[in-house]
């Protein structure tokens, strides 16, 4: 696996659909020198999205390979040890100053087709048009690379990331009622509950590539 550059603190990276695609992932499938060693080579099928590398809490970006779901298809393999990825929506044209590229949106389902279960794990997979118009078998491995970017989707009055861990990890407290001396009655839900709170960040323009200063 490569060596992953650390950001310096105060950064992150953010890059565009655009970046992704021409500077990154097109770099990579011709073996050209990438702008920053910060995408891992990570196979995205063969792990659940939540045990993939990094922090849950951020967006993830991996270079990854499409297996053939069927060995003369055009399908790729997208089950993992406790799911699937499954597509939604069309596929998305990436342009600069012509179409390079396509991103398609995937949602990750617990179990197995087609009864498996939604979840809000997203991924957006970056591919390349077909570099030589050649036929799936007949491609190079380099040629198979695609960028994924995965991350949690935040829903609307949903508990974040965090709370679900604190409720995951810690007990829940039970008051006695027939105590005396209770002048607490804001406790007589009979549970503790435990706060929500989210963060908002705000991006600056920075001064490198690809990367977003973090504003307080």
């Amino acid at each position: 696996m490569e060596k992953v550059l650390r950001l310096p603190p105060g950064f992150r990276f953010h890059p565009t659909d655009e970046e992704l695609v021409v500077q990154y992932l097109k770099r990579k499938v011709f073996s050209c020198p990438l702008p920053a060693s910060i995408i891992p080579e990570v196979d995205v099928c063969k792990s659940d999205p939540w045990d993939l590398p990094g922090e849950l809490e951020q967006e993830r970006y991996f270079f990854s390979t499409k297996e053939a779901k069927y060995p003369n298809g055009n399908r790729s393999n997208r089950a993992t040890n406790s799911g699937y990825w499954k597509a939604t929506g069309l596929d998305k044209q990436i342009v600069t100053n012509q179409v390079v590229g396509m991103k398609k949106t995937l949602v990750f389902y617990r179990g197995k087709p087609p009864h498996g279960s939604r979840t809000d794990w997203i991924m957006h997979e970056y591919r390349l048009l077909n570099i030589n118009n050649s036929s799936p078998s007949s491609k190079s491995p380099l040629e198979n690379w695609v960028l994924c970017r995965i991350f949690l989707k935040r829903r609307s009055g949903a508990k974040s990331l965090d709370n679900i861990r604190k409720v995951k990890n810690s007990k829940l407290v039970f008051y006695d009622f027939l105590a005396q001396n209770k002048t607490d009655s804001s406790s007589s839900s009979g549970i503790t509950e435990l706060s929500d709170h989210e963060h908002e960040e705000s991006s600056s323009s920075n001064t490198f590539p690809y990367f977003r200063t973090k504003q307080s």
